[in-house]
Parts: C-alpha cells; sequence; structure tokens
C-alpha cells in the first residue's frame, strides 16, 4: 500500500494510505499545490464534490482548507475501506463518504456544489458520460477541475480558466462560460 501526503491546511504533512487498486493515481502534490493556488488557500463554507474519490486526496485536501463539506463517492470496495479509514483518523466531521457509481451519482443527487473535483480514470470515457450532469452539480458561480490524459478545450458550458501539464497529467480549472 502506498501513501499520499496533504499539502496543506489544518492537516498539512499528514499522510493518508492509498488502496492498490487498478488504475488509481493520487493527483501528484505539485499538481495540487498548484490547483489550491489557484482556488484561494481558504476554501471555507465551499461545498466540494470529488466525483471519482479514488484515494479522496483532492477531497481531503479541500476540507484540510475549510471547506465546510466534501461528499466524496467512490465503488471500489478497497478504496472505500482506505477513504474510511483516512476520514476516521483525520476526524473529518465534514467529510461524507458515499458508495456508489460516480455517473449515478451525478444523475440523481439533488445538491449542488461551489466545487467539483472531477479525476476519473483514464481512457474510460467518464470524463464524456458524467458531461451532460455538470451544469445541475455545480452552481452558477462554482468551479470544476478536470485530470485527464489529454487537454481539454470545452466540456459543454465549461472552459478552462487555467490549465496545466506535469509529466502525463493535464489538468484544467475550469469555469462555466459567461459566468
Amino acid at each position: 500500500m502506498s501513501r499520499v501526503r496533504i499539502v496543506g491546511g489544518q492537516w498539512r504533512s499528514r499522510l493518508l494510505d492509498v488502496a492498490d487498486v487498478q488504475g488509481l493515481r493520487p493527483t501528484p502534490d505539485r499538481v495540487r499545490e498548484t490547483l489550491f493556488n489557484w482556488l484561494g488557500q481558504d476554501l471555507d463554507d465551499q461545498h466540494c464534490l470529488d466525483l471519482f474519490a479514488g484515494s479522496g486526496i483532492l477531497g481531503f485536501e479541500a476540507a484540510s482548507r475549510g471547506a465546510s463539506s466534501v461528499v466524496l463517492v467512490e465503488r471500489d470496495p478497497r478504496a472505500l475501506d482506505a477513504l474510511h479509514k483516512a476520514a476516521k483518523t483525520l476526524q473529518a466531521s465534514q467529510v461524507e463518504i458515499v458508495r456508489g457509481d460516480a455517473v449515478r451519482f451525478a444523475q440523481t443527487t439533488p445538491r449542488t456544489f461551489d466545487g467539483v473535483f472531477l479525476d476519473p480514470p483514464y481512457k474510460q470515457g467518464w470524463i464524456e458520460r458524467v458531461e451532460p450532469w455538470l451544469d445541475r452539480l455545480v452552481k452558477a458561480d462554482g468551479w470544476l477541475y478536470v485530470e485527464s490524459e489529454t487537454a481539454i478545450d470545452s466540456l459543454g458550458n465549461w472552459l478552462p480558466a487555467k490549465q496545466g501539464r506535469a509529466g502525463q497529467v493535464h489538468f484544467h480549472l475550469m469555469r462555466r462560460s459567461g459566468a
């Protein structure tokens, strides 16, 4: 089992176990540092969704930086077990872990979020499958973070406000066009 480090906020430098699940690749430290510099270090009062949680590092990083609630959606039992252990270790009462399919969650949840982390397994078409539901998931002035194996020019009404690349990872902070 590998580990990943929270890079900022109240749980800075804490290590979380990462389940040995095929295709699971936690967002690298450097990419997370860049993302949270873009968002501002303080996520107070924000409600965030980590739709393909995996290691949960994006969601736990948001909670560490003051997000008032974070929903982690994951379907793999080993990853879920690691998420529950991490939440218990950190005493992360603001983190809700949902066992389920990300697309079904996106289609059926009545909730909206200030920010959504979208970092699905690569080369499986997940971003395209969840794209139709993004507008109803994210509040009008909200943000969307997308990690993918290729650069993304747009997702429906969403355009990159900032983007970068680290090795094979393309990462994008997107905002709704006209917002």
